[in-house]
């Protein structure tokens, strides 16, 4: 093989490389630091921002617009975020939670929720309100199992949630029972 030859096919091998480089790098979703990533989940679950869809999974928030473009926030590393839908009648299986998408039962209805850890450290302790989607959201730090009570108009619920990576963001199993004391 002559040496033009050779420099012919590497040349050729390098606009190959480097269009397959462009290609793959131009699909793929873009990763951007938010700068006030609460502030930013907050106004999707509120439906103050509007996408066509976002989601959020235990490391990032998800959002895609009209066009199919997909641009993903990192989440604090520090901090989990869940989002807790009780219920009494109705609710549906969940694992990540659509910020868009979601919808629970029980809307704009306060609660008193008490979450503490493993160790009887208490993270929450207080009355909120459920927002249109009939969802609580919530931060508490990563890495940990939690015990939650949350009560509503004389029912009440216990349950547990953890927040490893990979665990679910959205809680649609927390059913409100009335409860015999004895």
């Amino acid at each position: 093989m002559n040496k033009k030859y050779s420099l012919m096919i590497g040349f050729v091998a390098i606009i190959i490389v480097a269009y397959l480089f462009v290609v793959n790098t131009s699909n793929a979703p873009e990763v951007v630091e938010a700068t006030d990533i609460k502030e930013r989940v907050q106004d999707y679950s509120e439906g103050n921002s509007t996408s066509e869809s976002a989601s959020i999974t235990s490391e990032q928030l998800i959002v895609t617009d009209s066009d199919e473009n997909e641009t993903t926030y990192e989440l604090p590393e520090e901090e989990f975020f869940v989002s807790i839908a009780p219920f009494e009648e109705t609710t549906h299986p969940c694992a990540i939670h659509s910020l868009t998408g979601c919808q629970g039962e029980m809307v704009n209805e306060t609660f008193d929720i008490y979450i503490e850890d493993m160790k009887g450290n208490v993270i929450v302790d207080d009355t909120v309100e459920s927002q249109a989607n009939g969802f609580i959201d919530l931060w508490v730090p990563r890495d940990q199992t939690y015990n939650v009570k949350i009560s509503h108009g004389g029912k009440t619920a216990d349950s547990t949630f953890s927040t490893f990576e990979n665990d679910n963001t959205c809680i649609t199993t927390i059913q409100l029972t009335e409860r015999n004391e004895a």
